[in-house]
């Protein structure tokens, strides 16, 4: 993910920093509202209704 992109890029929900997370299925951290939003072909999905919801112990908000 190119990181000028990334310095651009907040939460839709809450506009706090996203964090991106790499491996099988990378995705962009929200910590404050606990969701994950995919990256799909190189493209982020920043649609709240696509976001993943992390547990408190997942481990994509302790990277």
């Amino acid at each position: 993910m190119d990181k000028r992109l990334l310095d651009l890029l907040v939460c839709p929900v809450c506009k706090g920093p996203l964090r991106f997370v790499s491996g099988a299925a990378p995705e962009l951290v929200c910590r404050i509202d606990r969701l994950a939003y995919p990256i799909r072909e190189d493209i982020p999905v920043m649609l709240p209704e696509e976001a993943r919801t992390l547990a408190a112990d997942d481990p994509a908000l302790a990277r």
